[in-house]
């Protein structure tokens, strides 16, 4: 079995916290994103993984040939034209059944489900409340999908399409993208999703398989509940400390930081080099060799040698950013 990993062709905008960083390279409880998705591919026969990047390949090309043993396949999509258009430029290299993973999210799922369904492919979801904020799966009594509903008005299904999918017959994937890529854009991209629904009404059957959690990495707010339900779960870890500073639990400090006389936690991470003095940090990333001083942090994330002095407030501030308020 071979992973598609598409890491520009959904959610292409960029965030500006991480302008220098691919989305597969934020760091959530210490780690990047792309590394708890790793973890869920352990114990599977994967032959190759075939990461589909943006500008930033070589960053994502350098990482994963550092740390993954599998081999490798890097390609660039050049023109953002949406998650179908991601997913079709790995067709040539692909021989048989897949995995797709889209590396915004960290999830608990058994992927074992791969190696013995018998439908012609899986996707899971996530039952959530706000289901209006989501693609949603709408399935039938045996719990094979029948449509996915972009954002629904009406509670047609709970289900959120999480961006994990299994595609067993490749043949009909291929036929169901030929179709969206030759049709008009979706709002102006050109979805997987759409591909799908192709399949399903061409009569393939693809199951429907729930989650056991799923942590978004796609916006501010969600990254940090993220990082801070990561930390909860066993991630939390740091050196031992002053008696001037007060640690509020979950927190992970890696080594060679500074803190003098500050506040942090709950749900902070702090990155190797990092400097806090003088200062309240809570719920919030903060980078590597960051510098934080005579400051009160909340719901913020700081990319790498960012200083902050004399501030007060939350926000995303990227690499080698510099904020100061009034001493």
């Amino acid at each position: 079995m071979q992973v598609i990993i598409p890491l520009a062709g959904k959610g292409t905008r960029l965030r500006p916290h991480t302008h220098l960083v691919p989305k597969a390279m934020l760091k959530v409880a210490g780690r990047p994103v792309i590394d708890w998705v790793m973890d869920r591919l352990k114990g599977l026969h994967i032959e190759e993984l075939i990461f589909i990047t943006g500008h930033l390949k070589e960053q994502v090309e350098e990482y994963a040939r550092a740390n993954y043993v599998t081999a490798s396949r890097f390609i660039e999509q050049k023109v953002q034209d949406g998650t179908a258009g991601a997913v079709n430029l790995a067709r040539p290299y692909v021989h048989g059944p897949v995995l797709i993973i889209f590396v915004d999210t960290v999830f608990e799922a058994d992927l074992s489900l791969a190696e013995t369904t018998t439908a012609d492919g899986i996707i899971w979801a996530k039952e959530v409340d706000d289901y209006q904020r989501f693609g949603v799966v709408v399935t039938d009594a045996d719990g094979y999908m029948t449509r996915i509903i972009e954002k629904p008005s009406e509670p047609v299904s709970k289900l959120a399409n999480i961006g994990l999918y299994f595609v067993r017959d490749v043949a009909a994937l291929w036929r169901g993208i030929d179709a969206v890529l030759t049709a008009a854009p979706n709002k102006g991209e050109y979805y997987l999703t759409d591909a799908f629904q192709h399949m399903i009404d061409h009569g393939s059957r693809i199951l429907t398989a729930e989650v056991g959690g799923w942590y978004d990495c796609g916006q501010l707010e969600t990254t940090l509940e993220t990082n801070g339900l990561l930390l909860e779960q066993g991630a939390a870890r740091h050196p031992r400390v002053g008696p001037d500073v007060r640690l509020v639990e979950p927190v992970l400090i890696e080594e060679n930081c500074t803190l003098e006389r500050c506040t942090v936690g709950p749900n902070v991470t702090v990155d190797r080099g990092s400097v806090i003095r003088d200062a309240a940090v809570a719920n919030a990333i903060i980078g590597p060799d960051c510098t934080i001083e005579r400051s009160t942090l909340t719901h913020a994330m700081l990319g790498e040698r960012v200083r902050v002095t004399d501030f007060t407030g939350s926000g995303t501030f990227g690499a080698h950013s510099e904020i100061a308020g009034r001493a």
